[in-house]
């Protein structure tokens, strides 16, 4: 018989196999890299190319284990039967469809980090369920991004053509020959358990954890360039059913709140204002596209592209480095409205958002303001509207009420995509607010700066993409920039118009352009505006950090706000420039920014790097070890938040309650 020819056959087909999916792992890292060859120009030299190589094969090790499980099990269980052709025509097909689909959520994701600014997790489900124009989307970067398909159908071809089948025949005709058979390949398969666990893990001693997305910061400079040494494949499977809040314990119960504590315990002897609150959050409209915002670079030829929010700069409350919480806008929701960064995950993705939960709205509905949340988009959209009702607000308005409104043209304003055209919105939200009783809290969530990057019909020779320019969000920013102005023309109108605060800021950044955004801190650069059209705050220009979670304090305690409240920003207003700060997580890394200086922090509670931001923004000297007393006390204070943060998540803490 020819047991040991079969043997060899059957192994070495598994494992050119095995070689084929590392080397497809790797075209796709290279597309990944092309495709976003800006993000990661800057600090690519800086890299160890042995350090990327290493994370690189220990994730793409794991990615393929997982996946490529039942194969395994296909070729190597100790069962004659396998030798049958059927036996290996299932197992060809199932590493072919396997692998197939490894590559298109890898290739994927090389446009798609292009919005988020990390590697897609399991979330990504959740967060695009109740959407039904995916197939449009796609549609779309199908056709702008056909040589990402091209590829992935030549190494899905490949995949089929370059597949190693076993060849031989094997003759077990007498008790020895199975005998022998089965030793062999009972040892065979004994032998890969072990090394699938280790592999899956990410090693092999037991000091070993399993491997996470986080620990890809080990083989790189940046945060952002984790995505470099990870996988989608990883990515996903390694964030499904996990509870991404955990405890770490840092502080006793009995130091933790001397540290650092959300809880605001108001000033109950300050009259209340019953002014009305409107809060415009702007769809990907970063504060690089803000020309007032970036006179601190000292480029004459800065281009703007706002210039009605260049003018609403002169007359309002801004700060010299203003963040979002998180990238997308699910993160920006939260962080807005609520004063709940994203950490790790977008909040109301995970089991924390069935917590009891406040805002804003919920607040004011203490003192008996109407509230109503507006989004252009299909009711439901996004899940805004049930966020919306969970943080308290009345009242929903979304493209179902426009339509209803007999002063629009209804679905003739669609945009064919996502939602009601912007200025056509803005102007019925205005309207709106002018049948509502005083005082009331709303806010209005924009749509037209967002993926497919048009413009309606009419402004196509109006805004336009300019010689030279490649971003194609500009021209919709200055869309949206035109139709806030339109906005603020017929509020000004409105008898509501002088009681009332604006606050303006954007749910996250998007495509850039500039380097100066396209750092670690710089993705998160999103604008915070306050005006108040009577000038009662007086308008400034603060040498100061502003965060999205700053919002809800600052406007409650502006207000005279009298009862306790959870927060986890700041009031701007009442606090000193020197003790301002923002908080982040990108890429399994914390970022706190506060004074000069930017603190990275690992999920595992290590300090990995420190910059001097404000001399040193593209964050080239770390700093780490080198700043003194400063360092511990910044660590400290991370830790607080982090801490105070995880606590509240997993106790269903988000509101004030009695006993705290």
């Amino acid at each position: 018989m020819s047991i040991k020819k079969t043997f060899v056959s059957t192994l070495v087909a598994f494992v050119c196999n095995l070689m084929l999916a590392y080397i497809i792992y790797a075209i796709c890292r290279l597309a990944f890299l092309a495709e976003n060859w800006s993000t990661f120009a800057e600090g690519f030299d800086a890299l160890s190319g042995s350090s990327v190589l290493k994370g690189s094969w220990m994730f793409d090790t794991s990615a393929i284990i997982y996946t490529n499980i039942l194969y395994a099990l296909l070729m190597l269980i100790p069962c004659h039967l396998k030798e049958k052709d059927g036996w290996q025509t299932l197992a060809k097909w199932m590493f072919v469809m396997v692998n197939s689909i490894a590559i298109i959520v890898n290739l994927a994701d090389a446009v798609y980090f292009q919005y988020t600014g990390r590697r897609t997790t399991a979330s990504v489900f959740q967060e695009f369920s109740h959407e039904n124009n995916l197939g449009d989307v796609f549609g779309v970067e199908i056709a702008n991004h056909w040589f990402l398909v091209l590829l992935g159908i030549m190494l899905i071809a490949g995949l089929f053509f370059l597949y190693v089948k076993p060849k031989g025949k094997i003759l077990l005709r007498e008790r020895r020959d199975y005998i022998s058979y089965y030793v062999i390949h009972s040892l065979c398969f004994l032998i890969f358990i072990p090394l699938a666990i280790f592999g899956m893990r990410g090693g092999a001693t037991t000091a070993v954890r399993p491997i996470t997305i986080s620990n890809a910061n080990q083989y790189v400079n940046r945060p952002t360039e984790a995505a470099l040494v990870l996988n989608t494949p990883f990515s996903m499977i390694r964030t499904i059913g996990k509870n991404v809040f955990k405890d770490p314990q840092y502080f006793s119960r009995e130091e933790i709140d001397d540290i650092y504590s959300p809880v605001v315990m108001p000033n109950d002897s300050v009259a209340f204002k019953q002014k009305n609150v409107v809060v415009l959050i702007l769809e990907s409209f970063s504060r690089e596209f803000i020309g007032g915002y970036n006179d601190i670079w000292n480029d004459p030829q800065y281009m703007s592209y706002a210039p009605f929010m260049d003018s609403l700069l002169q007359c309002s409350v801004t700060f010299d480095y203003t963040f979002a919480n998180g990238r997308k806008s699910i993160d920006g929701m939260p962080s807005i409205l609520s004063s709940i960064p994203r950490f790790i995950e977008p909040f109301f993705l995970t089991p924390a958002s069935l917590n009891e939960v406040s805002g804003l709205a919920g607040e004011l509905g203490k003192k008996g303001y109407y509230s109503a949340f507006f989004h252009g988009a299909e009711n439901g959209s996004m899940g805004f509207e049930a966020f919306a009702k969970t943080t308290g607000y009345d009242d929903y308005f979304g493209r179902t009420e426009y339509n209803e409104d007999k002063r629009f043209n209804g679905d003739k304003d669609f945009d064919g995509m996502w939602a009601i055209w912007d200025e056509e919105f803005l102007q019925f939200y205005a309207l709106k607010m002018s049948e509502m009783k005083e005082p009331f809290i709303t806010s209005v969530f924009t749509a037209s700066s967002h993926h497919p990057f048009a413009v309606p019909e009419r402004y196509k020779e109006v805004y336009v993409d300019e010689p030279g320019d490649d971003n194609v969000l500009h021209k919709c920013i200055r869309y949206v920039d035109n139709a806030l102005k339109l906005f603020f023309d017929t509020a000004s109108q409105q008898p509501w118009y002088e009681n009332t605060i604006f606050v303006l800021t954007a749910d996250h950044t998007n495509l850039s352009s500039r380097p100066e955004y396209q750092t670690d801190l710089g993705v998160f650069g999103a604008p915070i505006i306050i005006f108040d059209p009577t000038g009662d705050i007086k308008p400034e220009r603060r040498h100061a950090i502003a965060q999205q979670i700053d919002i809800m304090p600052t406007i409650l305690s502006y207000l005279g706000y009298d009862n306790p409240y959870v927060a986890f920003g700041i009031d701007l207003l009442n606090t000193p420039d020197e003790e301002t700060w923002a908080v982040n997580h990108t890429n399994g890394i914390y970022q706190y920014v506060k004074g000069d200086y930017v603190m990275q922090f690992t999920e595992e509670g290590e300090v990995k790097a420190i910059y001097n931001f404000k001399t040193d923004w593209f964050m080239k000297q770390n700093l780490k070890g080198q700043i003194g007393s400063l360092e511990s006390e910044m660590e400290r204070e991370l830790k607080g938040i982090i801490q105070q943060y995880m606590e509240r998540m997993t106790e269903d803490r988000l509101v004030y309650k009695n006993n705290e």
